[in-house]
């Protein structure tokens, strides 16, 4: 499943009626405050793409939200985090500076920096001491 995460539930109430207008049946969860929308991965690339532009549009309206209501009501934390799938199949969060998170979603589409999030999270959990070269020689 593609996972899209919200920190405010108003864009995230517009993102599922856009993908729900796309013919999809998101999946929601509430998991500690995050605010999920659960996609199924076999998207065919022009609606993966749309749905990645809305998702971009929505998190940008989720800032400006923040931002707003900051000034209003002098919110006391600024937080992103990164979802890491373990090989038990359970989640954690990885906490990381709101800035540094989008400077790198400013290059990187979520799946891509999924990838070397899996990539890291694989390698944390089967550790393999053999150099790239020496991989590449194994056939791994």
């Amino acid at each position: 499943m593609l996972e899209y995460v919200f920190f405010d539930p108003r864009p995230r109430d517009r993102f599922v009626r856009f993908v729900e207008e796309a013919g999809l049946a998101p999946g929601l969860e509430d998991d500690d405050g995050l605010l999920k929308v659960l996609l199924p991965e076999d998207i065919d690339d022009d609606l993966a793409e749309r749905i990645e532009n809305h998702y971009d549009e929505m998190m940008e309206l989720g800032r400006e939200l923040y931002e707003q209501e900051g000034e209003d009501d002098e919110v006391g934390y600024h937080t992103a985090g990164i979802t890491v799938q373990l090989r038990d199949g359970s989640n954690v969060y990885a906490q990381v500076d709101p800035r540094l998170l989008g400077r790198i979603m400013e290059v990187f589409t979520p799946e891509e920096f999924n990838l070397v999030v899996n990539a890291i999270a694989e390698a944390v959990e089967n550790p393999d001491a053999r150099s790239l070269c020496q991989r590449m020689r194994d056939g791994d």
